[in-house]
């Protein structure tokens, strides 16, 4: 057993068969633990379970935790390369007890292991105690058998591991390993200690007390065990060497880098090899575990690894990118152990490769600046921050690149000057901003951005993590705390998507210590500051305080689903309708989706059905949702797709879904396109697309509705039993109904028809029974109100009428159910000289309570609201008769 992934089995196996659950490592980004950039060690997924806050079904676990020490307080990066032992990312091995067993087991547990299972041989190895443990130092006399100078009590806090100010703390026991006399250094407190011989290799910390904020510390009901054992460091002792360096692993990777630049990786330039070997680990799995290049926190830190590591590749004569051609041979030698390598391969390759060539653009400008700013500057003297600020600013070299690069000829870097000229180009930025419009308070948002810098987003790997409070705004001015009612909190890193790309803003819930916070929209503000606005619900949260953030995980599943069809039926709308659709907005919410696109005219029924049925087939063909990063005229170039209203930076989130056959017949992305918002795994998790509608929004642009999942499910079914219930109604199986109806309806125009034709026969039988036909000025009259007539048969009764006087005007008048009058005048053809139907119909419409009336000489219609006078108005067209005669 040597190599490095036979000794991390071997450890994990070692403890599994001592009732040890094998916990999976937590990602590089901590979720439950704000205060750290990144897991640097093997307990932080474990810190809410010492501290009570969280309960697992087990009490005993081990792991191999990925970490990286590269950023805030725990930052090797500097070291990197030049030393044994310094890496930014390395493996911690380790158990743990939460509770169950404490010291004896422990130093059991650990002696066991290093003695038998990796047959360290005694003579050579030495432990340390914290110099008031006694009870640890009896416990490692008898079950070592290690003689008393061997066991060594230190009485700083080296030996002594606390939590934070407050909290869990305990004794320490280390254990180191004896390199030999060929290498310098002493034994652990002693003068020369810090030299490379004796090399610890195991940290056991005894978890006993909490520290009260009085100082006082009390012992903790449940003492729990935390060890940690640095596999870079354990594999180089198994393997006969005192350099991490030298071990299975990296040297297989910094062959590779040998291999591609043809350098000796043992001769002069050995330090460029090392860093690019180490400096891959980190960069490869921090993408793996959601962490992008850019200009803040995380993103930052990952730049200046990658920045630091091209920058040797360039050193090492490399004329082309070369670190993304190095991830084969890192996934072949930790893929097996860290799926997430091979899941995030792609996206690993096209990440470092643009960030590579984007780099290298300014690389040799940047340097050769450098160049001639220090080429007076003699071994010993300092580079002007002025300078070393213009490189950062113009050229993208984080400070310790500039650093890095003078290293050898020993200049140094004037950090007084640069942050200076930091200093004034924020506050030339702050007087020069004049706002984005969006709202009156903006310039609140911009103060805190300046002052607490981007939110982190974790969204895209978590629902749930920590942070702290970092801003609190109440009716658009900061406070410092904000008791019940509304308000908005900033949090240093968070889950909750902020609204922005058509997407909805994230609901849920933060939490702290003091108080309970209802969070009823995010929203982003001053471009990347994530707002939470909404209600503490419960006590008062005041800035500094830790919290747990939890998204509504419904909602956020419900919102993907949405996002990731709108996608879908982008592409499906394109092929089905032609190349000429393209988005004009978009809203993706929890309960609906809408997109707008650019289209002539209206989408038949058939159109709808293909874009429906095309969407759908790419959910049930369930393929991964993949995303990369990548350039974005690159990726424009590659065919991606931007949707409207996105603002881009220079570098993008491409999202592809679904698979389909080129000519050639090879697989490629069904839909790809630019997006930064949150999406499905895989297609499948959308369950069903149902379009719901499609309208006109302006000239050539068309909207379409839809549900997806569980709503589109309920409309479906809501839909099927409406036609369950049409289908008892007209007592017809549902695959009838449409014929039945169609039936129905039929009957019903039929039957309208004979109603109507009834009404006329009544009307007209009344006539011939006997109406009173006047004599006015020798014209003959027939005026009068009729029953169970609609307006619209008054004409043709009138016609009727008109025929049978022979010579006459007929005036017909129905009122209806709402007491509105309608009326009809005929003339016959031989009066139409001297009488006009168009003047006596609105002689009566006036009486009515209507405006007028119209039609032809021979025949006109009008109406009023005022039905009750229908008698008066037929009185009146006899009376303009009269007149006329």
């Amino acid at each position: 057993m040597s190599g490095v992934n036979e000794i991390r089995t071997s450890f994990l196996d070692f403890f599994a068969r001592n009732g040890h659950a094998v916990v999976p490592s937590s990602p590089l980004v901590p979720r439950n633990d704000p205060t750290l950039m990144f897991t640097n060690a093997g307990m932080v997924q474990f810190k809410n379970v010492f501290t009570g806050f969280e309960k697992r079904d087990y009490s005993r676990a081990t792991t191999s935790q990925k970490c990286v020490r590269a950023g805030g307080k725990h930052n090797d990066l500097d070291n990197v390369g030049y030393t044994a032992r310094h890496h930014t990312f390395f493996e911690m091995l380790g158990n743990f007890s939460f509770g169950e067993y404490f010291k004896e087991d422990a130093i059991e547990f650990a002696w066991t292991l290093v003695t038998r299972e990796f047959g360290l041989p005694k003579d050579r190895l030495s432990v340390t105690v914290y110099h008031e443990d006694d009870e640890a130092f009896g416990f490692w006399r008898k079950i070592s058998g290690l003689p008393e100078d061997r066991i060594i009590r230190i009485a700083s806090s080296d030996n002594f591991w606390a939590m934070g100010d407050t909290g869990p703390c305990g004794p320490c026991s280390e254990i180191f390993f004896d390199h030999g006399p060929a290498i310098p250094g002493g034994p652990p407190g002693s003068p020369d200690a810090d030299g490379d011989r004796f090399i610890e290799i195991w940290n056991l910390v005894f978890m006993q007390f909490e520290q009260m904020p009085d100082g006082e510390r009390v012992r903790l009901p449940r003492p729990s065990i935390d060890t940690g054992m640095g596999l870079e460091r354990i594999a180089a002792v198994l393997q006969g060497t005192h350099d991490n360096y030298r071990t299975d692993l990296m040297r297989a990777l910094i062959r590779a880098v040998a291999d591609l630049v043809s350098v000796d990786p043992d001769g002069p330039q050995g330090v460029s090899h090392r860093v690019i070997a180490d400096h891959l680990r980190a960069a490869c799995f921090l993408v793996a575990d959601g962490v992008l290049p850019s200009n803040e926190g995380r993103g930052y830190v990952l730049r200046r690894i990658m920045r630091r590591g091209m920058r040797h590749a360039h050193l090492l004569g490399a004329r082309e990118p070369l670190m993304h051609r190095l991830v084969p041979a890192l996934v072949r030698e930790m893929g097996q152990a860290y799926p997430e390598l091979v899941r995030a391969g792609s996206l690993i390759t096209e990440t470092l490769q643009l960030e590579e060539t984007r780099f290298r653009r300014t690389l040799e400008r940047g340097l050769g600046l450098l160049e001639a700013e220090s080429a007076g500057i003699s071994a010993g003297g300092t580079l002007s921050g002025e300078t070393a600020f213009r490189l950062y600013d113009t050229f993208g070299f984080p400070l310790d690149l500039t650093q890095d690069a003078l290293r050898p000829r020993g200049i140094a870097v004037d950090l007084g000057g640069f942050n200076a000229a930091m200093a004034r180009q924020k506050a030339e930025a702050r007087a020069a901003w004049s706002g984005s419009g969006e709202a009156a308070s903006e310039p609140v948002w911009f103060a805190i951005r300046e002052r607490v810098g981007a939110t982190e987003f974790l969204g895209y790997e978590t629902e749930r993590a920590e942070g702290v409070v970092t801003a609190i705004v109440r009716e658009g001015a900061e406070a410092d705390e904000a008791g019940l009612g509304q308000a908005a909190l900033v949090v240093n890193q968070t889950p909750f998507y902020g609204e922005s790309g058509g997407q909805a803003g994230d609901h849920g819930v933060i939490q702290g210590e003091t108080f309970r916070f209802r969070v009823e929209d995010t929203v982003k503000r001053a471009g990347d500051v994530f707002v939470h606005r909404g209600v503490v619900e419960q006590g008062v949260v005041r800035v500094g305080a830790p919290a747990v953030l939890e998204v509504d995980p419904a909602r956020r599943g419900a919102i993907r689903a949405n996002h990731s069809a709108t996608h879908l039926l982008h592409e499906a709308l394109r092929r089905v309708l032609g190349d000429h659709v393209a988005q004009k907005g978009s809203l993706v919410e929890a309960e609906r989706l809408r997109f707008d696109f650019s289209h002539p005219k209206p989408v038949s029924t058939e159109e709808l059905e293909a874009v429906e049925d095309l969407a759908n087939a790419m959910v049930l063909q369930n393929s991964a949702v993949t995303t990369r990063l990548m350039a974005v005229d690159d990726a424009i170039a590659s065919g991606a797709r931007a949707l409207f209203g996105e603002k881009y930076g220079d570098e993008v989130r491409v999202v592809s879904m679904g698979l389909t056959a080129s000519e050639a017949g090879v697989a490629k992305p069904y839909s790809v396109e630019l997006c930064g918002g949150t999406h499905v795994a895989h297609t499948g998790d959308i369950g069903l697309i149902s379009v719901t509608g499609e309208s006109a929004v302006a000239a050539g642009v068309r909207r379409i509705e839809a549900l997806t999942g569980q709503a589109a499910r309920r409309q479906l079914n809501g839909e099927r039993a409406r036609l369950r219930a049409v289908a008892g109604l007209v007592k017809a199986g549902i695959d009838e109904v449409a014929e039945r109806v169609a039936q129905v309806a039929e009957e019903r125009r039929r039957l309208e028809r004979e109603l109507a034709e009834a009404r006329r026969r009544l009307a007209l039988g009344g006539a011939a029974a006997g109406d009173t036909i006047a004599q006015i000025g020798g014209l003959r009259y027939l005026g009068k109100k009729v029953e169970g007539v609609e307006v619209k048969d008054l004409k043709g009764l009138a016609d009727q009428h008109k025929a049978s006087l022979g010579s006459g005007v007929v005036a017909l008048a129905v009122v209806g159910e709402d007491q509105r009058a309608g009326i009809v005048v005929a003339v016959t053809e031989d009066l139409t000289g001297r009488v006009s139907a168009v003047d006596l119909v609105r002689a009566a419409s006036e009486v009515l309570g209507g405006k007028g009336g119209g039609g032809r000489p021979d025949m006109a219609q009008a109406g009023g609201p005022d039905g009750a006078r229908v008698q008066d108005a037929l009185a009146v067209i006899a009376e303009r008769l009269a007149a006329i005669g």
